[in-house]
């Protein structure tokens, strides 16, 4: 019943954005009176704001055409470079790039969130690095058949996708992931694994930006939702099956429209005052600017579904049972020992501003690490960086990522 309400809830705001789109153009028409009075305009921007805040959307695109490498524009090249059934493998790379670039995959968060999301991250990396992602395929479309897929399957991706980097990777300046908030926990769990069996595919480096490892260090809004119900809520409340009009019919998932909904509401006055700013905006013909938050909101409530499993699992790991920093994580009902990890490097980024992942929760992994050499630990808290701002924007493309790069040279 859930999923249905929410498709019949989208069919009426789809047919009402469209009026509402109509009646902004007939409004602003250079052929209506009413384009040149002050309530036109007005009424005009009211009607765009609503357009494009009830609009129906899919999967964005990268749309990377092109980075600005030594001086020079250098076009870029996507490619797919794997599929499997959960998630492809994408490669972007430009011609500029000199042999010893750094090949690094950056592991996006399957929280309801399209790669896409972390379009600043691959972008500003792939100026001088053969940059690889994870594109983590909507589970409603993933037809039953398939299978199921979970945390223990999140980790043997990661670990396949290295491998595939490893052997095919054109870049001889090391391996290297990152991993963007929620994906920090298995990325861990993939490098300990890897260290410990003595994968020769493990990462020279492994960063973690803004990810839960420890909850329980500055817990935030998240985490106390997490704690305050039991798992069996969240398999009752959260929980539907996907509908028959896609591939994966019958398929129990978190939908990525219960996770925008709980976003959006952790923030609502500021979503509403960036909505109100919008508004002005356009009336007062500043497009541009209007335009911005558009393109932002474009990409925020682009939302895909996340298998049952794997939303459970991570509840119950992550936030719950806290089982990584305790050491009881387990991987195919083998624990998984932090302390294996002797040869990846780590670097743990947290932003100031965090409300999400709370500053202590991914320097935790510093410690955790207890085999690792002091010398190839390192910790990096970007002042006044919200938990986007430490991968997307002007304190991500100035501040973090020459960070990011220079670590990849000292341990290459």
């Amino acid at each position: 019943m859930l999923y249905h309400a929410h498709e019949l809830q989208q069919s009426f705001l789809s047919s009402a954005s469209a009026w509402a789109s109509i009646g902004a153009e007939l409004l602003t028409n250079p052929a209506n009176p009413a384009a040149y009075s002050g309530f036109g305009p007005m009424a005009a921007s009211a009607l765009d704001v609503f357009a494009h805040a009830s609009a129906p959307r899919g999967k964005p695109e990268f749309g990377i055409d092109s980075v600005v490498a030594d001086s020079k524009e250098q076009p870029i090249t996507e490619s797919i470079v794997l599929t499997r059934d959960f998630g492809d493998l994408l490669r972007f790379t430009h011609p500029g790039l000199p042999k010893d670039a750094p090949r690094v995959l950056i592991v996006a968060p399957m929280s309801g969130h399209y790669a896409t999301l972390l379009r600043g991250t691959v972008a500003r990396l792939a100026v001088s690095s053969e940059v690889y992602i994870t594109d983590w395929h909507d589970a409603k479309r993933v037809p039953t058949s398939s299978g199921r897929f979970d945390l223990d399957d999140y980790i043997d991706y990661l670990i396949e996708f290295l491998e595939f980097v490893s052997e095919n990777g054109e870049g001889a300046g090391g391996l290297h992931m990152v991993a963007v908030c929620q994906p920090s926990v298995p990325a861990l769990a993939a490098t300990a694994l890897m260290n410990g069996s003595g994968n020769k595919a493990r990462p020279d480096t492994l960063t973690m930006m803004g990810g839960p490892i420890d909850t329980r260090e500055s817990p935030t809004s998240v985490n106390d939702l997490a704690m305050d119900r039991p798992l069996s809520w969240f398999r009752q409340s959260v929980i539907a099956t996907v509908p028959m009009q896609y591939a994966g019919s019958g398929r129990r998932v978190y939908p990525g429209f219960m996770q925008l909904a709980s976003f959006m509401s952790m923030n609502l006055g500021n979503h509403i005052l960036s909505h109100y700013e919008m508004f002005k905006h356009l009336t007062a013909g500043d497009e541009e600017s209007a335009q911005a938050t558009k393109d932002f909101y474009e990409e925020y409530r682009s939302v895909c579904d996340m298998t049952a499993e794997f939303y459970l699992q991570t509840v119950e790991e992550v936030f719950q049972k806290h089982s990584l920093p305790r050491g009881t994580f387990k991987h195919r009902d083998k624990r998984v020992d932090l302390g294996m990890i002797t040869d990846t490097a780590i670097l743990a980024v947290e932003g100031e501003r965090d409300d999400i992942s709370g500053l202590g929760q991914t320097k935790a992994a510093l410690t955790l690490a207890t085999g690792l050499p002091e010398e190839k630990k390192q910790y990096l808290m970007a002042e006044g960086a919200g938990h986007y701002g430490i991968f997307n924007g002007s304190k991500w493309r100035e501040n973090i990522a020459p960070e990011l790069e220079a670590f990849f040279k000292k341990h290459a």
